[in-house]
């Protein structure tokens, strides 16, 4: 497998540290609002990393922490008029349910930063014995001219940065590109005791913590979103290794979901929250639609792209279920060799679409040729593989469990259509094409699709 590190700047041939296992460490939420597309296409491109890692039989532990003390969560308590542990509790739960609903597997461990302050401490202490950190009236901050490889990760010289977001008229830094690890109380605020006196942590310094913590000072894969690789994945990176620990060997980022050309985000008011897209497609179209790029390329939403992707993925839908009537359940396996090549170079899904649709398409052929022997088996099987690896097969049982359609709106839907088919097909009995033509016509206005077949007539929805 070859995977493109961020920190070398090149696809490089990716070896497991440990032969069989696979350890992943992935930024994971700040919690203080409810998760948009934006924010869940992190987790779920990571998903499928690990998924297809499982799937060649790699024992993978992922490890996604939660963000649960920050400036952002105390401003947002004070506009909820709730404490900041309840703000942070209830966008936790949000998260969860948004990864939930997407299908994403859970990972190994979801750590929370509120809980390793002890690591952190241990961690300030190590860099402050080795000189690349000092305490200073009870703040401790990073000192990053004491480590010569910063702004590697990200490409940049320290000469050319400008100041730490905190730095303005503050004399306690050596540099004022300083940025923090440890914060000193100010009235009011969440505090933990440590040896330079009460406070609350800094953003960088909980990840290498709890890294750490789980995966110990050398690591596979340390992956998020783009725009953390400076400063927070170069904070760590520098807080890391000037510990003495090796850290992260491969540095994965997954690109932004934009809307007109601009990252999504809540400050530029264009925010999607996961839970509303949801009534719009169904959760496996939106899972479809997020994992069908590839990972390191910017999405462009829009409800337009959202429902032609939502229409493309219900014909290879329509093929699983048709084919699955035929043959019944398939035992799946391993997946094509063009398949594995095109996820094993640098986790190419649209290249290994292009091999889905392909047997798909194959599939479809035997189908409409009234085949139903070993090689509509075989097709059926693979394609179900394929999409299995991705996350989305519809036979899954958790899709099967989870659909997105209320089941009674569903079985009334069902009535209706069967009500319209019973008429274009009295119509067709009496000669009468018009009519049945018009129905026919009215129920694709409407998505719906009827298909003959010498079993009577199928109705799908197309979007």
């Amino acid at each position: 497998m070859r995977l493109y590190d961020t920190a070398t700047r090149a696809v490089r041939e990716f070896t497991p540290l440990t032969p069989g296992q696979v350890s992943i460490y992935v930024c994971g939420a700040t919690v203080q609002a409810a998760p948009h597309v934006g924010h869940i296409r992190s987790g779920l491109a990571f998903d499928v990393l690990a998924r297809w890692l499982r799937s060649t039989g790699l024992e993978v532990t992922l490890v996604r922490n939660v963000t649960d003390i920050d400036d952002k969560i105390m401003a947002k308590g004070e506009i909820e008029h709730r404490p900041w542990w309840a703000v942070a509790a209830h966008y936790e739960r949000e998260f969860a349910k948004a990864y939930a609903i997407l299908g994403c597997t859970p990972p190994s461990i979801e750590p929370r930063a509120t809980g390793h302050i002890t690591q952190m401490v241990e961690l300030m202490e190590t860099l402050i014995a080795r000189g690349h950190a000092y305490a200073s009236e009870g703040d401790v901050y990073f000192d990053v001219r004491s480590f010569a490889a910063y702004g590697a990760l990200s490409g940049q010289k320290i000469d050319d940065l400008l100041p730490a977001g905190d730095s303005a008229g503050d004399g306690r830094k050596k540099d004022p590109r300083d940025f923090a690890l440890w914060k000193s109380a100010k009235p009011g605020e969440p505090s933990w005791p440590t040896p330079w006196g009460n406070g609350r942590p800094g953003w960088h310094i909980e990840c290498s913590a709890m890294a750490q913590a789980y995966l110990g000072s050398a690591f596979d894969i340390h992956g998020g979103g783009l725009d953390l690789v400076f400063p927070h994945h170069e904070n760590e990176v520098a807080q890391s290794k000037a510990a003495g620990q090796d850290f992260a060997n491969f540095w994965l980022h997954n690109a932004w979901v934009t809307t007109s050309g601009e990252k999504m985000s809540k400050s530029l008011g264009n925010s999607l929250l996961v839970t509303e897209v949801t009534k719009r497609v169904r959760p496996i179209e939106l899972r479809w639609y997020l994992a069908a790029a590839h990972y390191r390329s910017n999405l462009e939403f829009s409800d337009a792209a959202l429902n032609e992707s939502a229409v493309a993925f219900g014909r290879i839908e329509n093929f699983v279920r048709r084919a699955s009537e035929v043959v019944g359940e398939v035992e799946l396996g391993a997946v094509s060799p063009e398949f594995a090549a095109a996820m094993n170079e640098d986790l190419n899904v649209p290249a290994a679409l292009a091999v889905l649709h392909e047997a798909v398409g194959k599939g479809n052929t035997l189908l409409a040729a009234g085949t139903a022997g070993e090689d509509l088996t075989t097709a059926l099987a693979s394609v179900r593989t394929m999409l299995d690896v991705l996350g989305v097969d519809p036979l899954n049982e958790f899709w099967q469990l989870n659909t997105g359609i209320d089941e009674s709106s569903e079985s009334v839907m069902d009535a209706l259509v069967q009500q319209q088919i019973a008429a274009r097909t009295q119509a067709k009995n009496d000669k009468d094409y018009a009519k049945a033509d018009a129905i026919r016509d009215q129920l694709r206005e409407l998505g719906i699709s009827l298909e003959d077949s010498a079993d009577g007539v199928r109705w799908t929805l197309e979007k």
